[in-house]
Order: C-alpha cells, then structure tokens, then sequence
C-alpha cells in the first residue's frame, strides 16, 4: 500500500521535531551535567543503572513493554474500517517517557489526532498516561526475565466523536522472558469504566510478542523482527461477548546511536524506529489492515 504524500511529510516532520526536541534535552542536561554531582548527572547514572538490571530487549510496536523506558515517541497508524473507510491516527496516544525512579516509570501522552476519510470531523482525541511498577527483573546475564504491573488511565478530552465519553482505567500484568536471541512478551488487563460501565462495558486485553534479535554485534544488532498477537474480549456494552483478535508481523530498528562519551562508546541518545501490519484473524473486528509506523528517542 502506498502512502499518501502528505502522509510521508506528517512523518518525517515528526521524526525531525523529535530529533530536534531530544537533542535539545539531551545538550541541556549535558550541559547541567558538567560536574559528576549533578542532579542530572546522578538522575541519568540511575536510569543507566536500574536498565542494567532488566532485560535490553527492543520495545515492540503495540505490545506495551514491561521494561522500563525513556524516550519520547510518536506513532503513526493508517487503518480500514470494515465500511472501507480510511482512519490516520497521529501520534497514537503516545510521548514522553521517564524514569523517576529505580522501579517506576510515568508515561505522560499528547491526545492523538484522527484524521478521517468518510466526511467526519477530524480533532484530537482523549488525554491518556501510564505508571510502571517493576516486580521482578534480571539482565541477560543472570535470567533475562522480567515482571511489571501497569496502571493505565484516559481522560474524555476528544470532542466530535474523536474520543471516549468518559475517564477509563487499564490495569495490566506484564511479563517476558528471555531465551538466548529471542524474547518473548505477554501481557494481560482490562479496561474499567469509571462511569457509564453499562454503556461502554468492559474489554479484556490480552497481548503476546515474539521477538528475534538479529545478533549481538555487528549490523545486525539493530533489526529485531517480531509477530505480535492482539486479541480484546469484550464484556458488556454494544458488543457484549465478542472477541477480536489481530495478527501484528513487523520489524523494529534500533537503537541507533546519536551520542557518544569522550571514549567513544554510544550514549544514551539513540534513534529507533519500526513499521508493521495488524491484520484481522476473527471475522469480528472494528479496524483491519493498520499500517502501523514508530519512532523513538530514547535518551
């Protein structure tokens, strides 16, 4: 499938202004950095610290990670409604990520905005962030395996239909296991109406990657291919005892580094990006055929 040229351009502005935005962090704290006793020194030798301690696979495309991450990162998804009508959704709910503590992680995401085909009105949709709480983890070198448990949460700011009628909250288990250069992720949670349950009812997500690291060293130490299965059991609401289910083949890339220590080795500014393709397994589904495109800067 070709992409429309003003597609490409909302892409690759995105990918600039993210580059531009990480750079800038990361020059500023550099500089605030300048002696090793630094708040901002010592908060970057923590976050460099409690990663060391999890496992360094990739973050995959829609599977939410149970490691913890810090990047800013937009995604870009163009998907088919089973009417044929087209969705680009810009930025996908996603930002900034930070560590601000050895356990914890806090996702704080732009609205998405959703540009439609069928004559709707496009506009921004809801508010949504995210905290971590990292139960169990261990590098590569002593298990390769980890335990987090998610707390996620929407406010109803999308007007025109562009969002959700009321606040929603997401707790989720997530677990991976490690097994030489494959991954493998899972993880398991519900969304829960704070008002209206009767009307939105209740879905049950269940989430499940595969990973495979292309080698340790070299060229290939960049591309981690991946399948992704996507499945929502719904429970309530208008669609009361259906389930869908979405096959997710893709390819992440990264991390790239854009930084380097007066040694030479890589910083923690790096580039990341990915694409891939969600694909409808039940003959119940409200979206088919996502393209789906990422890019990351973790720093």
């Amino acid at each position: 499938m070709l992409l429309p040229l003003r597609s490409i351009r909302r892409f690759l502005r995105a990918v600039l202004l993210l580059t531009a935005a990480a750079m800038a962090t990361h020059s500023g704290w550099a500089q605030n950095a300048g002696a090793s006793s630094s708040f901002f020194a010592r908060y970057q030798a923590r976050v460099t610290a409690t990663q060391n301690a999890q496992p360094h696979w990739i973050t995959p495309l829609v599977t939410v990670t149970p490691r913890l991450e810090q990047e800013l990162r937009a995604d870009f998804v163009h998907q088919y409604a089973p009417n044929g009508a087209v969705l680009w959704t810009y930025g996908n709910g996603k930002g900034l990520e930070l560590i601000p503590e050895w356990h914890t992680e806090i996702l704080l995401n732009v609205p998405p905005f959703l540009d439609h085909s069928n004559g709707a009105e496009d506009g921004f949709g809801d508010v949504s962030f995210m905290a971590k709480e990292r139960l169990y983890a261990r590098n590569e070198e002593h298990g390769n395996g980890i335990v987090t448990m998610f707390l996620a949460g929407s406010i109803p700011t999308g007007k025109s239909g562009n969002g959700s009628c009321c606040a929603v909250v997401t707790p989720t288990l997530a677990m991976g296991k490690g097994f030489g250069l494959w991954s493998l992720t899972t993880t398991a949670g519900g969304t829960l109406p704070v008002t209206n349950s009767a009307g939105l009812g209740h879905g049950i997500l269940w989430n499940s990657v595969v990973q495979y690291h292309g080698a340790r060293s070299g060229l290939a130490r960049l591309f981690w291919p991946e399948l992704e299965l996507n499945s929502t059991f719904f429970k309530g609401g208008a669609n009361d005892g259906k389930a869908m289910a979405l096959a997710t083949p893709g390819v992440v890339i990264g991390r790239v580094p854009l930084a380097h220590d007066a040694q030479g080795r890589p910083g923690r500014l790096g580039l990341t990006f990915g694409a891939g393709e969600q694909i409808a397994l039940t003959r119940f589904h409200t979206y088919n055929h996502a393209t789906i495109l990422t890019v990351r800067l973790p720093f």
